[in-house]
């Protein structure tokens, strides 16, 4: 069973991807959705324990998009952010796209 994070971790987390990170949520739904090439829009929606879920858009079409976090199940927010930019790291390594230093 997953680890399910309080909601002001989730609140806090999914306004800073939804609000800075715009154009990394698109990223990784096209690096991880199986019609990546046809993603034309993408919110992080949730997360818990064991992945990320994102809302993302198919030829119009919404629909659910859950990526296991890169490095096995989570269960403390320092990790949250760790495995987020895991995933970013392996959607730019998946797209041939060059990765941004991370701070």
């Amino acid at each position: 069973m997953p680890h399910f994070f309080d909601a002001d971790v989730i609140a806090a987390v999914l306004r800073h991807m939804n609000g800075d990170h715009t154009d990394d949520n698109l990223l990784i739904a096209r690096a991880f959705a199986e019609d990546s090439a046809d993603v034309t829009a993408s919110v992080m929606t949730g997360f818990d324990g064991d992945g990320g879920v994102w809302e993302i858009t198919v030829d119009g079409e919404p629909s659910e998009l859950r990526v296991p976090w890169p490095g096995g199940p989570i269960t403390d927010r320092p990790a949250v952010r760790r495995e987020v930019v895991a995933l970013y790291d392996e959607a730019c390594a998946r797209l041939g796209v060059e990765p941004r230093p991370h701070a």
